[in-house]
């Protein structure tokens, strides 16, 4: 599912480096367009990866501004065309061609292992050749502003593909993948900021070294959770800037799935939770909840999200729909643009919700008193609270 999807998974980076002055459009054309997609139909190559448009994945010209910027967001899609041959199916024809080949050469009891890796190499080609490409897209929206870009493929190998193809594309540009500690660095209070760094586990800034050592972030913070959601306790008020107003209330709780692990042992709780239980039970024999399900509603608008503890990755986040006033479109792009924008701020508005609920969490965890707080947390998990 794409960015503009009511129900969409994502990654977030943080863009380091400096930006050029002046036209962001200017700058960004003609690197799109340098690095952009090009077809493999009419030939045999295997695999094509660039940049097509957000809205229309043949169009790769980035020729019109309004197609891929719209202040402050420059806008572009990863498009990854690749060709596959079934592994049973190139076997097939390779032993029929080493058949051939030995029927031709009747002194031969084998195929020597040069000439078989050369006839598997003309199989394969001859097979792709057939076979058409079959295309992925991953959405990129990339806030100028913020230097925040959120990014639709959350495979750790798309991801991987993705910042090769951007780091290709806008030279001296770097992204860093915004880790849990990095997002709790960007909301949490001043005043917190020396005791959070105190928790950092990591010895370096080292993306992966951050995520490894610093898995009690996500772990408590799903924990909190949990506990609130079973205490009854769900409304939060907005600390963090954004669409809604500082101050106004919301409602978050755990729902629906919960996956807890010990080592690689995973166990899954699915399906609407009346006392958690099974949940609360895993934790108490020691088990982290390594994904949970978030439910946020402020007024009569609702998102979800199902969030991997380990790196904050967002997966199904769904959001309320978007319906654009027609009385502000002219045209088409006029009507994707509308679209784009209400978009984003549905997503803004989510992701809002969530970081002042992570806020809420670190200026619990960090204060002074966190001990006493932590054993009343695990007092209203006890089960022989509520059965």
């Amino acid at each position: 599912m794409g960015i503009l999807s009511n129900t969409v998974s994502f990654l977030h980076y943080q863009v380091v480096g400096e930006l050029p002055s002046g036209d962001p459009g200017e700058w960004a054309a003609p690197l799109l367009a340098k690095n952009a997609f090009v077809p493999i139909d009419n030939s045999s190559e295997e695999v094509s990866t660039g940049w097509v448009g957000l809205d229309d994945a043949q169009d790769a010209t980035f020729a019109d501004r309004r197609d891929f910027f719209r202040p402050p967001f420059l806008t572009f899609a990863l498009r990854r065309d690749q060709r596959r041959v079934p592994a049973a199916l190139l076997r097939r024809h390779l032993e029929r061609a080493e058949e051939e080949f030995l029927a031709a050469h009747p002194g031969l009891q084998r195929v020597p292992k040069d000439k078989r890796e050369e006839l598997r190499e003309s199989v394969k080609g001859m097979l792709l050749a057939r076979a058409l490409p079959v295309p992925s897209l991953y959405d990129a929206v990339w806030d100028l502003e913020r230097g925040r870009l959120t990014f639709t493929g959350t495979n750790s190998r798309i991801a991987e593909i993705f910042e090769a193809q951007f780091r290709q594309t806008f030279d001296g540009l770097r992204l860093v993948a915004l880790h849990p500690f990095a997002r709790a660095q960007a909301v949490v209070p001043d005043e917190l900021r020396d005791a959070l760094n105190r928790e950092n586990k990591a010895g370096t800034d080292a993306v992966l070294e951050q995520i490894q050592e610093n898995t009690w972030l996500g772990a408590d913070f799903l924990r909190w959770l949990l506990a609130l959601t079973v205490s009854g306790r769900s409304t939060f008020r907005v600390r963090r800037e954004g669409p809604a107003v500082a101050g106004e209330t919301f409602i978050a709780f755990l729902d629906q799935r919960l996956q807890l692990a010990a080592g690689p042992q995973r166990i899954t709780v699915a399906g609407p939770q009346d006392h958690y239980a099974e949940a609360r039970l895993a934790v108490e024999s020691g088990k982290e909840i390594a994904e949970a399900t978030i439910f946020l509603e402020k007024g009569e608008d609702a998102w979800k999200t199902t969030l991997k503890a380990e790196q904050f990755v967002f997966r199904s986040f769904k959001a309320p729909g978007v319906k654009p006033e027609k009385d502000a479109i002219t045209d088409e792009k006029s009507e994707l643009e509308a679209v784009f924008y209400e978009r984003m701020q549905v997503l803004a508005a989510g992701l809002q919700l969530f970081d002042s609920l992570l806020a809420e969490f670190l200026g619990e965890r960090l204060a002074a008193d966190w001990p006493r707080r932590a054993q009343e947390l695990q007092e209203m998990l006890d089960l022989e609270e509520k059965q």
